[in-house]
């Protein structure tokens, strides 16, 4: 069986997705990551789940609470549930590490397939901003979505709510529906 491998070309990072067992025998999500030069996520939330890092080849600096962590192959990085956090490969060379998500969230994994899809369609920018009208009302419904899963730290998050939550229900009667937009199902 081949395993899918999800391409963001405007983050610059790829993954491959699994759910396997920890230690204790219970179901984890895996999400095995590589990461361009200059690649990246920005700074974000996770309220419900911690994330483990390890990495395999390369170096990636995590920012933690604002706390920087450069790692390398056989380091570790933790982000605890609710932690503002994002990494970014700062060198010359593609980084590859894999991410543990306890508990396992499947809202994660659609989010991210959600956010590659945007920038395969040239609708977000490198620093998560839409590009045009279309990408406005992709990511109000997003946000809007995920918002339990996966909160995006710029702009805050109180300024995201004022400015996108009314475009919600445009973006919904227009046909945005999360979930949907890495299997073709953008309008």
């Amino acid at each position: 069986m081949t395993e899918e491998v999800i391409e963001d070309p405007v983050l610059r990072q790829r993954y491959i997705f699994r759910r396997v067992t920890d230690e204790d025998g219970g179901e984890i999500l895996e999400a095995e990551v590589w990461v361009e030069p200059g690649g990246g996520v920005v700074p974000h939330v996770h309220p419900t789940f911690e994330e483990r890092f390890h990495v395999l080849d390369g170096e990636v600096t995590f920012w933690v609470d604002r706390k920087r962590i450069v790692t390398s192959a056989g380091e570790l990085a933790v982000v605890p549930a609710g932690a503002r956090h994002t990494y970014a490969n700062r060198s010359r060379s593609l980084a590859h590490f894999k991410t543990y998500v306890s508990p396992p969230d499947p809202e994660l994994q659609r989010f991210l397939e959600d956010a590659a899809a945007l920038g395969r369609a040239r609708l977000s920018t490198r620093h998560a901003l839409p590009r045009s009208w279309r990408g406005l009302l992709a990511m109000a419904v997003m946000a809007d979505h995920y918002k339990r899963t996966t909160v995006i730290m710029l702009p805050p998050p109180s300024v995201q709510r004022a400015l996108l939550r009314p475009l919600v229900p445009i973006g919904r009667r227009r046909g945005w529906r999360p979930g949907s937009y890495s299997a073709g199902g953008m309008p």
